[in-house]
């Protein structure tokens, strides 16, 4: 094994002690990027485990067939038109995690020899092994057969120069990112174009491994350099600091976003630059899982109103989402949205939002008092999607996009109330008031 897939392990499986990763994890990673039969443009996932990869692949893939496609009929693809829009997926991905644009580029493929030295080794048994091609991933070789330690003797690095020569080799080499491994060696591929050094760098803690070796479940790092190209651990706007360390997060808007069922139950905030990406597709999170949740109504992510932007502002100031701050902030808030702030004013407008002298300031008051017009550009209803790639959690074990009606009010309505589920509660940390009228028996799943 290279010293360069010794360093790669250490950091996507963790510094291995005892038995290192079980044969169970490691199987349930042995996937390609494989279409479903009956959602043309929705990928499957056979087993727990690489949603981190495989979700967000789907969500970039939706990107391009939603918004940069010109058919018409979005869920209608044909084969060629699906090798297209999976590659062009594919080399947008390794292109976002490119850390300095002037590198190269790296894919991580089958080394020719090997490959050929095992796949005559069991060629008696195995009759179909002679067909391959020398970048095709040798099928022969079931996961079983080949197991952790072989897989990665039998891998190498290619380098592009250029991002034309890997969109290129994207292409040629698409019968191995859809055969058995492919969803690895494209993660091992994004993880060297980006730096082992500098992926390191942004993970809070570099022990901590990409993915957990004893369940199998992709890191929020992971998340995050999939859909933004930094391997941060965290989710919020910017940095902080914590007892003097330094907490990176999220720098700039994303392209493709991102909720977490853990917000609703308040372990985490998501930043406005995950919650209000630039096209409205997101990623949610439960707590084991990775789905998708996507619109083609490009008002959902529409330049924030004045009230929406004071709202985002002000829970800057109240991080652990309180629903309030205490007034000696005001005048700080105030500054934040370029609001009058001389000293008097903020006195008085102390002595107005806070009349009984509680010593806070209630968002909901600060509101009405200086953004009484919301002024929302966001359409009371739209039609919106729900993908999960494992069988197992969609009707009739078909993967399909469940089709629903968001009616998104500006106040809680008890006649419009539809259901209390985790889909719901996970949305509703980015429109509050959201109900969801689905057209199948069952809200869609989030596990």
């Amino acid at each position: 094994m290279s010293e360069l897939n010794k360093e790669v392990i250490d950091l996507v499986w963790g510094r291995r002690t005892g038995n290192g990763v079980s044969d169970t994890v490691f199987c349930r990673w042995t996937q390609g990027f494989v279409f479903s039969e009956t959602e043309p443009t929705a990928l499957e996932q056979f087993q727990g485990g690489p949603c981190a990869v495989i979700a967000a692949v789907q969500a970039f893939l939706l990107k391009n067939v939603l918004f940069n496609c010109e058919n018409s009929n979005w869920r209608e693809c044909s084969e060629e038109e699906r090798k297209a829009v999976l590659c062009n997926t594919l080399s947008e991905i390794l292109e976002t995690a490119c850390f300095n644009k002037s590198e190269s580029y790296s894919l991580v493929t089958w080394s020719k020899e090997k490959v050929s030295e095992d796949n005559a080794s069991i060629s008696d048994s195995h009759p179909e092994s002679s067909h391959h091609t020398m970048d095709e991933e040798p099928s022969a070789l079931a996961a079983e057969e080949l197991g952790f330690e072989r897989f990665h003797t039998i891998i190498h690095k290619r380098t592009l120069k250029t991002v034309g020569e890997m969109k290129e080799a994207i292409l040629d080499l698409y019968d191995t990112w859809r055969n058995k491994f492919g969803v690895l060696l494209f993660l091992y591929s994004v993880i060297l174009t980006k730096g082992i050094g500098n992926v390191k760098n942004e993970i809070e803690d570099s022990a901590e491994p990409l993915i957990d070796p004893v369940y199998g479940h992709g890191s929020q790092s992971l998340t995050n350099l999939l859909l933004t190209g930094y391997a941060v651990s965290n989710v919020w706007d910017g940095d902080r600091e914590c007892s003097g360390m330094k907490l990176q997060g999220i720098h700039n808007q994303a392209t493709v976003g991102f909720l977490t069922l853990m917000e609703s139950l308040r372990y985490c905030k998501v930043g406005s630059f995950l919650k209000s990406p630039k096209l409205p597709i997101w990623i949610l999170g439960s707590e084991t899982h990775l789905t998708v949740f996507f619109a083609k109504e490009m008002l959902l992510v529409a330049p924030e109103s004045p009230s929406e932007q004071a709202r985002r502002v002000f829970q800057t100031f109240d991080p652990e989402d309180n629903g309030f701050i205490p007034d000696t902030l005001l005048e700080d808030v105030m500054k934040a949205l370029d609001l009058v702030s001389e000293p008097e004013y903020v006195n008085l407008m102390k002595s107005k939002l806070d009349p009984e002298g509680l010593g806070i300031i209630l968002l909901g008051t600060f509101l009405q008092e200086f953004f009484p017009d919301k002024n929302s550009v966001i359409p009371d209803s739209f039609p919106v999607y729900h993908y999960n790639g494992l069988k197992q959690s969609n009707h009739n074990e078909k993967v399909m996009y469940v089709e629903g009606t968001a009616l998104v009010l500006g106040f809680e309505d008890p006649m419009v109330r539809t259901d209390d589920t985790p889909i719901k509660r996970c949305l509703q940390t980015k429109w509050p008031y959201i109900e969801l009228l689905w057209t199948t028996d069952r809200s869609p799943s989030l596990n």
